[in-house]
């Protein structure tokens, strides 16, 4: 399928994931690497920090970058060949405020944008499967948000708010 706008063609294909999905909850997907085409990988690695520090290949964004085309077409190529296999993670250690520290994983840059595309395939598919009430590692949903909701609830709950014809109501 050749579309004028890169993307647009997977876009719709997620699209199609995220309806059957929520038509069905027993539906399982047996293959869903098709996805991970060159132009979707390409997206990712556009959405990844680019400030964030490299892992033990010490390959930053911006290097990894100055060769895209060809660092993702041969990604591309591990991942349908199954050649693909993902590196060791960095260890550094993070101080805190305590004195202690705390272990901080950093990945390469490589695998960083195998993750995120996996994550957002595997998003489309189960976000149906969330309540209202979830917010953990959901994209555009924080602890901040939860935290919104509960101050609102409490809010709506215990003190007097006027209802749509300005009515004052206790809940």
């Amino acid at each position: 399928m050749q579309d004028t706008e890169p993307g647009k063609a997977l876009s719709t294909e997620l699209s199609r994931l995220s309806e059957i999905a929520a038509r069905d909850s027993k539906v399982k997907f047996t293959s869903l690497a098709h996805l991970l085409t060159e132009d979707f990988l390409k997206g990712c690695y556009r959405e990844l920090n680019h400030r964030a520090a490299a892992g033990i290949d010490q390959v930053s964004y911006v290097s990894y970058g100055k060769s895209l085309e060809q660092n993702i077409a041969d990604l591309v190529k591990r991942l349908k060949g199954k050649q693909y296999r993902a590196c060791d993670i960095r260890r550094v250690w993070i101080p805190k405020p305590d004195g202690k520290q705390r272990p901080l994983g950093i990945s390469v840059l490589e695998d960083k944008i195998v993750q995120r595309g996996v994550a957002k395939i595997l998003s489309v598919i189960y976000e149906q499967d969330f309540l209202d009430v979830s917010y953990g590692f959901r994209e555009g949903l924080s602890g901040h948000d939860a935290l919104k909701a509960l101050e609102f609830e409490h809010y709506e709950k215990w003190y007097k708010i006027p209802d749509r014809c300005g009515h004052q109501r206790v809940l």
